[in-house]
């Protein structure tokens, strides 16, 4: 009997246990908040967004047709938004976002039109006028130091560096008296001190300026700051670590980018003549198309056609030196014309006596052709003595953290 009393009030126990849970009330489940996502300034997380591009064709008004808009009621709108927003402005190719009702997926409340990268047109539907607002995307400028060992060619290098195309276009443009990029060679050293734009402190938007930056070529540092004697003026010249400027009468080659394939020789053998003989040029291959720059201001002494030449330009710089430029697909300029260093005369090709595009760069001195790359060049007008000691003071410290990068990058202890 006292078994059994046990086993009875154990089973009691049990009872009550499972009548006290269900008198507990069920835990509530916490159901987790939807993550806030913003575009354009807007909650995507109220609309049905829609991403697409401006094809061939699309109009604004043609866009709201398809959302539903009947003819008069595209006609008042534009009405309304024509003095704020030019609809002739919409591009091919350009990013266009729709907004769009939830519940009601064809009743379009937004259309987002970026123009550019930086700025976008918000054209708001939600009301019975029309109202259009742009905006301009902020912009930050990143300082930062890149130093580095030539690889290949120097956009190869800067590229793995982590830098943009377009610092390679700045530096060959500041150098493009001083150094032939066509020329530097593996183990080359550099670095430059760069401001960099970034739109919403993301997107990369180019270079805002360079502070200084030098190239170790031939063995020897070149330095370039930029420097205005003229506080009026627009543009700043680079000059060196003692002042000298970088600009010089003669560009290092008539082209911005390629590669040397033939150099000056009193002696090559000509690879569609089939025999021994001079080639009083330097050829620099590169795509047909390719722009030729004048390497010096001068006047056109003579433009034309030659069966070996082909499409040629001949400019007279002074009455020392004249350049001639080969084998081109066009001419660009007309005899007589004045030209200034840099300015387009014509593009490559391969006319005349050439087995591919290329031009053929050639070099009088004295009514002598001789060869560019070994001609010790006049400089222009060096900086003003007055002008000397603020631009060495101002370049000091630059000069100092370019060293001190390079000899922690280069020279590891």
């Amino acid at each position: 009997m006292r078994y059994i009393a046990l086993i009875l009030t154990f089973l009691t126990l049990i009872a009550c246990n499972k009548e006290q849970d269900k008198q507990k009330p069920a835990a509530t489940k916490v159901a987790k908040k939807a993550a806030i996502v913003k575009e354009f300034g807007f909650v995507t997380n109220d609309f049905k967004v829609v991403h697409d591009t401006i094809k061939s064709g699309d109009t604004f008004g043609g866009l709201l047709g398809k959302e539903g808009y009947d003819v008069a009621r595209i006609h008042t709108i534009t009405e309304s938004i024509k003095d704020t927003f030019d609809l002739r402005d919409i591009r091919v190719g350009k990013p266009y976002t729709l907004f769009k009702d939830k519940k009601a997926p064809n009743a379009l409340q937004m259309f987002i039109y970026e123009a550019d990268n930086l700025s976008y047109y918000v054209v708001d539907l939600r009301d019975s006028i029309a109202k259009v607002t742009k905006t301009v995307k902020p912009v930050t400028v990143k300082r930062r130091i890149i130093a580095a060992e030539i690889e290949g060619s120097l956009s190869e290098t800067l590229s793995k560096a982590g830098a943009s195309p377009a610092l390679t276009h700045e530096l060959s443009e500041i150098y493009a008296w001083s150094i032939d990029f066509f020329k530097i060679q593996r183990g080359d050293k550099f670095a430059v001190i760069v401001n960099e734009r970034y739109i919403s402190d993301t997107i990369y938007a180019g270079v805002e300026s360079i502070e200084g930056s030098y190239f170790e070529y031939k063995g020897e540092k070149k330095y370039a700051f930029p420097y205005k004697q003229d506080p009026k003026s627009r543009k700043s010249d680079y000059y060196d670590d003692e002042g000298k400027v970088l600009k010089a009468m003669f560009l290092k080659a008539p082209l911005k980018f390629s590669h040397i394939s033939s150099k000056f020789s009193s002696r090559r053998f000509h690879p569609v003549q089939m025999q021994w003989k001079a080639h009083n040029g330097t050829d620099y291959a590169a795509p047909t198309g390719t722009p030729i720059m004048t390497t010096a201001s001068g006047v056109v002494e003579r433009t034309g056609y030659t069966s070996g030449n082909g499409n040629f330009v001949k400019v007279r710089h002074n009455g020392t030196y004249s350049t001639q430029y080969l084998h081109m697909s066009k001419i660009l300029v007309r005899n007589g014309q004045r030209v200034t260093q840099g300015d387009v005369i014509g593009r490559v090709g391969s006319t005349g006596l050439a087995t591919g595009p290329h031009v053929c760069y050639r070099f009088w001195k004295n009514g002598v052709q001789v060869d560019a790359l070994k001609q010790k060049l006049p400089t222009s007008i060096p900086m003003d003595g007055l002008h000397k000691p603020k631009y060495l003071a101002y370049v000091a410290p630059l000069k100092k953290q370019l060293d001190s990068i390079s000899n922690i990058k280069f020279n590891p202890k």
